[in-house]
């Protein structure tokens, strides 16, 4: 074992020579890959601690609820305490030790950890239309709405601000459909639909200020150990195209927003990807070009990507073969499809020739795996049966109680916790309709009052001024319901998914830059 890598397993008899990831390359991404119940959980379990033992902050979603016991040491008491020291010894694994790691909880819900929120206009509309489940031309006037938004100055930050925006647009579809291209109300209808389902899924909160600041997941505790940030996923799992897109999401901010390093001596961050297959399920070319263009360059900024799926044949092929470090588990082969699958895993590792890596993917028993790292000059090893290291950290769940305590220690809370709801498009809109509604009250009065001066001149009577403005003071104090219910029915509106009611002359201030 060396001071620049991290230690994976090793062997013994009838295991191959210790295996261990190298720092250097640890940013040229990964795989864990393997059967429900194999060991899957527990290897990212000690590549996160190892990663963080090493200053590399690391980010992961726990996705069954286990991984919170990186927090906490493991215990002597531990029914598999004996069993772990006794693989420990046959591994070689001199260091081990129970151990607790600097955790940052986070949760899209707020519920188990701190918020993460982003914006409408940073998720952008090619990872919008895809968590809404948009079709071309609903994605088309999604990339309407946007375009709006941009040229007239209307911050995008939450859905309320996307529903005002689209409901506007629908009222404005033929003048917009001039300049950008068919507007259908249909398809403004449609969005409006898909956004009232994700508000029932609880996924409105994840969208909103303050938004997610890269450098609070990217930082060290004060020992130097890197921090672990936990994303609860548990409950997330149950709208999946939420969790798969608030993952891209965040991967695609890390790519844009950080800037090149080259090779570094070791990641700036590592990112887990867990239930991978989640991110390629129907998603459009666009978007897997998108995640290949991602996984391809975002290492030169220092960030290492690894994907945590059943079978490898879940991720696209051009997306497979840039994860140059890799851990097998067991492969289950009892249709036709899964032998192909297995054979296919087999062929993209550099064979041994003292085993068959097709048998030894299909015959490694739980903890066991097939590895194969990267070694000098970023060439891959051969393949080897490993023994996994047992983890440091408790393995399984801490109790409410404990997540609490880190989260009442944890300094994020202030800066997370509480919403923040500036002025925004919505509140821009809303305040554009309420003059419109004054105008065309003002309008109305004056309209009223040149009416009677005609009505008094046709009837040969002299106009009288005095006698007008009685008549109109009494219209004003009468209009003044009137008033109240337009702005009512405009701002309801602007709260609301429709918009068939409003005047488009109301609104069409915004066209004109009003």
């Amino acid at each position: 074992m060396s001071d620049d890598g991290i230690f994976i397993g090793g062997g013994g008899e009838g295991y191959g020579v210790p295996q261990e990831l190298l720092l250097k390359y640890a940013n040229r991404h990964g795989l864990i890959a393997g059967a429900t119940g194999t060991g899957k959980t527990v290897t990212l379990q000690i590549l996160a601690e190892s990663f963080s033992a090493n200053g590399v902050p690391v980010f992961l979603a726990d996705v069954k609820g286990d991984l919170s016991g990186l927090a906490r040491a493991g215990s002597e008491s531990f029914k598999l305490h004996g069993a772990f020291t006794e693989r420990a010894q046959k591994i070689g694994f001199t260091d081990y030790a129970y151990d607790a790691f600097p955790v940052t909880f986070w949760d899209l819900f707020g519920d188990q950890g701190h918020p993460v929120r982003t914006t409408v206009a940073e998720m952008g509309p090619l990872l919008l239309a895809r968590l809404l489940e948009l079709t071309e031309a609903q994605e088309g006037v999604l990339n309407i709405a946007f375009r709006v938004a941009d040229e007239q100055g209307l911050p995008l930050l939450d859905l309320k601000d996307l529903q005002a925006l689209l409901l506007w647009v629908g009222q404005n579809g033929k003048e917009l459909s001039l300049r950008y291209g068919n507007v259908s109300s249909a398809s403004v209808g449609a969005i409006q639909r898909a956004l009232l389902v994700l508000e029932n899924q609880g996924g409105s909160g994840f969208f909103g200020e303050p938004a997610l600041e890269l450098a609070d997941i990217m930082a060290t505790g004060t020992d130097g150990r890197g921090r672990i940030n936990i994303l609860a996923a548990d409950k997330l799992m149950a709208s999946p195209r939420l969790y798969a897109t608030s993952l891209l999401w965040l991967l695609s901010e890390l790519f844009e927003e950080l800037p090149e390093v080259g090779d570094p001596d070791k990641p700036r961050l590592v990112f887990f990807f867990d239930e991978a297959h989640l991110l390629f399920e129907d998603a459009p070319k666009a978007l897997v070009d998108k995640v290949e263009q991602v996984a391809r360059l975002i290492r030169s900024k220092g960030v290492g990507v690894y994907f945590v799926t059943q079978n490898p044949d879940d991720i696209p092929e051009d997306i497979l073969g840039q994860l140059g470090n890799r851990v097998q588990h067991a492969l289950r082969a009892f249709t036709a499809r899964d032998r192909k699958a297995l054979k296919m895993a087999a062929e993209t590792y550099r064979e041994n020739p003292r085993f068959s890596t097709e048998d030894a993917i299909r015959e490694v028993g739980v903890g066991e795996a097939v590895t194969s790292m990267l070694i000098k000059k970023g060439a891959p090893g051969i393949v080897e049966r490993t023994l996994i290291r047992p983890p440091s950290s408790q393995l399984g769940p801490i109790t409410k109680a404990e997540r609490r305590d880190v989260l009442a220690a944890s300094a994020l809370g202030v800066k997370y916790d509480a919403p923040k709801d500036r002025e925004s498009a919505y509140e821009v809109l809303s305040a554009r309709a309420e003059a419109a509604a004054k105008e065309a009250e003002e309008a109305e009065r004056l309209e009223e009052e040149a009416d009677a001066a005609m009505r008094e001149y046709k009837a040969g009577r002299r106009y009288s001024g005095t006698r007008v403005g009685r008549s109109t003071s009494r219209k004003t104090r009468s209009s003044g319901g009137l008033t109240e219910a337009v702005t009512s029915v405009v701002i309801k509106e602007l709260k609301g998914t429709t918009g068939r009611r409003i005047v488009r002359g109301i609104l069409g201030g915004l066209f004109k830059g009003r």
